[in-house]
């Protein structure tokens, strides 16, 4: 691994390389926070799938990706003597020693669960109205519902055990069954994938990346499934259900 020296002399060695690409190259000068904002989502999917994958080389190229679009938010920042990277690095580092006083105060703690209460606590007493007003309106419904179920935990909002959560899973699942309404039917189906992800949360189970899993499983599964049916020349609209379960099969043992 590279010494702090050799990992700071990296670090300015990429904010060189921004300021210039900044002043002479078109696409770089032409950018903007709201330009960016698609492509940093993008990148950061990317960086997901990687880890997924466990693909430390595509994972260390992704985290690049990453880093760059963090220089160059503060780049075109500075440009508008708002902030620049220093302020921005500054920053975390001030909230993060303040939100672990059990590592830079005298607070003590003997647990994950502890460190996350006071978390909690601490961000409650900076201003936030409430504990899940740092939940980003913008997230993914099933990412969103993770994190509010996370930031209920930090104040004890929590099932004692696996068998109450699932059993919460039922509770949903027979709501919906006999909901008639079309639209309440819809918000009791919500409930039970709600219910599934905080099962799986629960289990120390991200939902996200689960489903993600069983994603890419499919995807090569079917994929294989449909070179199968090429190799018999068949053609999948014109199988029956029965034919392309056979092929799926075959396909899950490839």
């Amino acid at each position: 691994m590279n010494t702090r020296k050799d990992q700071l002399k990296a670090f300015e060695r990429l904010l060189d390389i921004m300021d210039e690409l900044r002043e002479k190259c078109p696409w770089d000068r032409k950018q903007t926070m709201d330009t960016l904002r698609t492509l940093s989502i993008e990148e950061i999917y990317e960086l997901s799938d990687a880890i997924i994958e466990k693909d430390s080389d595509e994972i260390k190229k992704e985290l690049g990706d990453v880093f760059l679009h963090l220089v160059f938010y503060s780049k075109i920042a500075s440009e508008q003597n708002q902030f620049d990277v220093a302020d921005v690095l500054n920053s975390i580092c001030e909230k993060l020693i303040h939100r672990h006083p059990h590592i830079y105060g005298d607070v003590k703690v003997t647990s994950e669960k502890e460190v996350l209460e006071n978390w909690e606590q601490i961000k409650l007493k900076e201003g936030n109205k409430s504990v899940l007003s740092g939940v980003p309106t913008s997230l993914p419904a099933m990412v969103k519902a993770y994190r509010i179920q996370d930031k209920v935990k930090g104040v004890g909002f929590e099932f004692e055990n696996s068998d109450q959560v699932f059993d919460k899973i039922t509770e949903e699942i027979n709501e919906f069954k006999e909901e008639q309404n079309p639209t309440e039917k819809e918000m009791e189906f919500g409930d039970i994938l709600f219910s599934l992800i905080n099962y799986g949360r629960f289990n120390g189970i991200n939902a996200e990346d689960a489903l993600e899993r069983s994603n890419k499983k499919f995807i090569k599964r079917f994929q294989i499934l449909e070179d199968l049916a090429k190799e018999k020349n068949q053609n999948l609209k014109d199988l029956t259900i029965s034919e392309l379960e056979n092929l799926w099969n075959l396909a899950k043992i490839r």
